[in-house]
């Protein structure tokens, strides 16, 4: 009882210390907020409500069908317009995308002449022009192919490709953007704070303390990582509810206690790394330097951002033994497929057996660190 006593008061004391460090405070506020915002929403992988105009010199049926194949929330409706209207439009900035169809085109079109259709991009627009004009051209050869074999009568193939997209069917790329994010605020700050709470000891002097009370480094140790974590998972459960959901509109599937207990398994790894991480910097700009380079590769190699099945075999056996590959695939498989507790249970436990172990190395490392 009188440890347990010891844990609590010097959680406590962790967390009061938080609350006078302003800057730390900001920088939560800002990962579990905007950071998050920014990085779903940053540059589309598809246009999203992208202004266009048509001129039609054809007004054929080929050319009707063209234009009715932009839609939402691609592409607001086409507005028809002359070539005059063009040129003004794309200098006042009104389109976007403006597609030019010469005269006589179905008709050339069916004598197999190959004609050509005129795109304008307006380059300013960087987030919807850089992935726009692709997604334009797919469109027309898609509807004139479609319309090419209506006319020609020509029979289907027997075998035909059927594309179904699961969990998002619009592949909206802000939901798959906005989980990875939260992943990667929920890593970065529990290593950030762990550690900075253990160098803000030694910078102020405060750890000879603690070393004259009767507490042992396995207390100083839990706690710290008790408070800082319960810190990241209040943080990352509010940011999932306002931002995620709220803000950007992003579907649930899966049990969100399920995953709240996943990343408590998480933060139990992950802040006995930034406790390690604090035992060897001997000042923050040194934990700054550490966390980035160990940072990069837990997220970019925990199949976050690239699936793990399209990584060397050798280095997925590598990324096994890291938190952030087995936390990735339980939160994707919770929160965007609505995986259960009969599917995530390995993650589980994976989460479980790493922490534990970068628990006691951890420990180890405060105790020599100490004497």
């Amino acid at each position: 009882m009188r440890s347990l006593s010891n844990i609590l008061q010097l959680g406590i004391k962790e967390l009061r210390s938080l609350y006078r460090d302003p800057a730390l405070l900001l920088l939560i506020l800002y990962a579990f907020t905007l950071s998050i915002y920014t990085s779903a929403t940053a540059t589309p992988e598809s246009p999203h409500r992208a202004t266009i105009a048509v001129v039609d010199e054809d007004q054929s049926p080929v050319s009707q069908r063209i234009t009715d194949a932009f839609q939402l929330p691609y592409f607001m409706p086409p507005q028809l317009i002359d070539h005059g209207a063009m040129d003004l439009g794309m200098d006042r900035g009104l389109y976007t995308f403006t597609l030019n169809i010469p005269p006589n085109y179905q008709r050339d079109l069916l004598a197999g002449r190959n004609p050509t259709i005129q795109l304008n991009v307006d380059a300013t627009q960087v987030s919807q022009a850089f992935t726009g004009a692709g997604h334009i051209q797919q469109i027309i050869q898609a509807e004139v192919t479609a319309f090419v074999q209506r006319y020609r009568s020509e029979t289907a193939l027997p075998i035909d490709a059927v594309v179904r997209t699961a969990y998002n069917p619009n592949l909206e790329r802000s939901w798959f953007g906005a989980i990875t994010s939260v992943i990667d605020q929920i890593t970065m700050l529990s290593i950030i704070l762990t550690g900075a709470a253990l160098i803000r000891e030694r910078e102020h002097g405060t750890i000879e303390h603690l070393l004259v009370m009767p507490v042992t480094p396995f207390e100083i140790m839990l706690a710290k990582v008790w408070a800082m974590g319960l810190v990241v998972l209040l943080a990352s459960s509010l940011a999932l509810r306002v931002v995620v959901q709220q803000a950007l509109g992003v579907p649930i599937q899966g049990s969100v206690s399920l995953f709240m207990l996943g990343t408590a398994l998480h933060l139990f790894a992950t802040t006995s790394i930034g406790i390690f991480f604090g035992t060897v910097a001997r000042s923050m700009p040194q934990l700054g330097l550490l966390v980035i380079i160990s940072l990069i590769p837990l997220m970019i190699l925990s199949g976050a951002l690239t699936p793990r099945e399209s990584m060397p075999e050798i280095l997925q056996q590598i990324m096994l033994a890291a938190p952030t590959t087995h936390f990735v695939e339980l939160a994707q498989g919770i929160l965007l497929r609505g995986a259960g507790l009969a599917i995530v249970w390995p993650q589980l436990l994976a989460l479980t057996v790493i922490g534990s172990l970068f628990f006691v190395g951890s420990l180890a490392r405060l105790r020599k660190s100490l004497q």
